[in-house]
């Protein structure tokens, strides 16, 4: 029986505790200095909670931000959940670990992508690249970083 050490896997799991770790310190002593974070997750995920009005207005991901204004912080083995404020409405969330993509604190320049199996193929399809300025165009309320994304594609076989 051939035997082979999952790197990849392992990679993910250090990171999401890396994430769970500075979760629950901001629970406990709040957000240091500029520090916030950019958050995307798979809302698709069957343990992910949402009220269902964001669920059909992301029905695939959704980024969050947690900097100003965010309360409940409450981070459990699995995931974490936390209520922010969606055009002046406070809506709780729960985000499980393994639903989130993205993880971003731009202040320092840093991010973790977790990349599964799915996004290699999508990254394999050709590019159309005569997408025009307005189908490039993001949402105003998705602010663009400089941060470095670590991507784990290659600890993966």
């Amino acid at each position: 029986m051939s035997r082979e050490i999952d790197y990849g896997n392992l990679m993910h799991s250090a990171m999401r505790g890396l994430i769970r770790t500075v979760l629950q310190d901001v629970a406990d002593n709040g957000l240091p200095g500029n520090h916030h974070f950019f958050i995307t997750f798979d809302t698709r995920h069957p343990d992910a909670q949402l009220a269902d009005w964001l669920r059909e207005r992301y029905p695939e991901e959704m980024t969050v931000v947690m900097q100003h204004w965010y309360d409940n912080l409450a981070v459990d083995q699995d995931g974490f959940a936390v209520t922010l404020n969606f055009g002046e409405t406070p809506e709780p969330l729960y985000i499980p670990y393994d639903a989130i993509k993205t993880f971003v604190d731009p202040s320092v320049e840093f991010g973790l992508r977790f990349e599964t199996a799915e996004d290699d193929v999508e990254d394999e399809q050709p590019e159309d690249t005569t997408a025009t300025e307005e189908e490039t165009t993001t949402d105003e309320t998705t602010e663009k970083t400089d941060a470095e994304v670590v991507s784990l594609d290659s600890f993966r076989k």
